[in-house]
């Protein structure tokens, strides 16, 4: 890619770009990112990245210091301009998968980017049974996984957010499970990168300011999204928001987990977070099959897995595509009204899979 031109890695569909996929716009300078990511040449009006100026607190100064690495690393060009109006941190080691595990029932429910819309994101979880319209959990045993992405697009980031930390303790109490993982609108808020924000979600806190506390690490919201996982192994599937090659497969889910903890408190360079790093990685969705199952199969014999399931790339067709003979299901089926609001969740049983559509269920292809 060419010094004038980034890209902005956020499925943002700008003009004359295909829906759902990454933008690139061309500019004579490239704006550095320095403490705070930015982008100009954006295509709408949401609020700019927050000057680092304004973050006062040592851990927040973490994640500044990290950005402003992350600017470093780009210069040099190996993640180049790729992160340069994106938003992400890191990589070190570790060791092998941390299951999550299932209880006796066996039943797992996996649901997509609900891009900040309440009502939404509650009619998919009564689609799947596990909660209410009230958000009262009723999935009992079951365990939920939502693959990231509750931020941006909509009106209601904090109500929907809210709303997976109150699930996740009722699920416990219950005896079931809710596993919510990081996705990389999460990431774009707490270091400050605005973009995808709309004016209706800052009126939600009232102001820029206490938007900006919130999701800040010591926020309400942000010190409960920084310890999130990226990726989390249940049974034989595992799952994780954008996708997972074969470079970070080698370290497994626990390792992948740590690599992205470290860098978030400034421990490890931005490599991890970057374009083919488990938040933003769209090449096992988008590549030729052919060349994406050899990578898809590598990648799973490395995390002891037999299935991923994904988010992150939008479906037009509103369905879960199955890639690879059901090795690959790609669930981020556009439920927020921004995409079309078209409801689904993934169901797992004993290791069969099932997409569950308003209309009715469908059977997916098990590897």
């Amino acid at each position: 890619m060419p010094a004038g031109r980034w890209r902005c890695l956020d499925g943002g569909r700008a003009s004359g770009t295909p829906g759902g996929q990454d933008s690139e716009r061309a500019s004579r300078t490239r704006e550095p990112c320095g403490g705070a990511l930015s982008c100009r040449a954006m295509r709408d009006g949401s609020p700019p990245p927050v000057p680092a100026s304004r973050r006062s607190t040592p851990r927040q100064r973490v994640l500044v210091a990290v950005t402003a690495a992350i600017a470093g690393v780009l210069a040099a060009g190996s993640i180049g301009a790729t992160l340069a109006c994106g938003g992400h941190p890191a990589s070190p080691a570790a060791t092998g998968p941390r299951p999550v595990g299932t209880p006796p029932p066996g039943r797992v429910v996996a649901i997509g980017d609900l891009h900040a819309d309440l009502d939404a994101a509650l009619a998919t979880l009564q689609l799947a049974g596990v909660a209410d319209a009230t958000g009262r959990w009723t999935g009992g045993t079951t365990v939920l996984v939502q693959t990231g992405d509750l931020t941006d697009r909509g009106p209601d980031s904090k109500e929907v957010i809210e709303l997976l930390m109150s699930l996740r303790q009722q699920a416990a109490d219950a005896g079931g499970r809710v596993v919510p993982l990081l996705g990389n609108h999460e990431l774009m808020n707490m270091m400050g990168d605005w973009r995808y924000v709309t004016p209706q979600d800052i009126a939600d806190f009232g102001s820029v300011d206490a938007r900006r506390a919130a999701f800040s690490v010591d926020g309400s919201l942000g010190r409960w999204l920084i310890e999130l996982d990226v990726a989390a192994l249940v049974d034989d599937t595992v799952f994780v928001h954008g996708g997972i090659g074969e470079r970070f497969a080698a370290l497994g889910v626990a390792g992948i987990n740590a690599q992205v903890d470290r860098a978030l408190h400034g421990q490890a360079p931005p490599d991890i977070l970057g374009e083919d790093g488990p938040l933003w990685n769209r090449a096992l969705v988008m590549a030729p099959e052919p060349l994406a199952c050899a990578e898809l199969g590598r990648s799973l014999a490395a995390l002891g897995a037999r299935r991923m399931v994904v988010g992150h790339t939008p479906q037009p067709d509103g369905r879960i595509l199955s890639r690879c003979n059901g090795q690959l299901l790609d669930i981020d089926t556009g439920i927020s009204p921004y995409y079309g609001r078209h409801l689904a969740a993934l169901e797992i049983v004993d290791g069969d899979a099932r997409a569950i559509y308003p209309e009715g269920t469908a059977d997916l292809p098990d590897p």
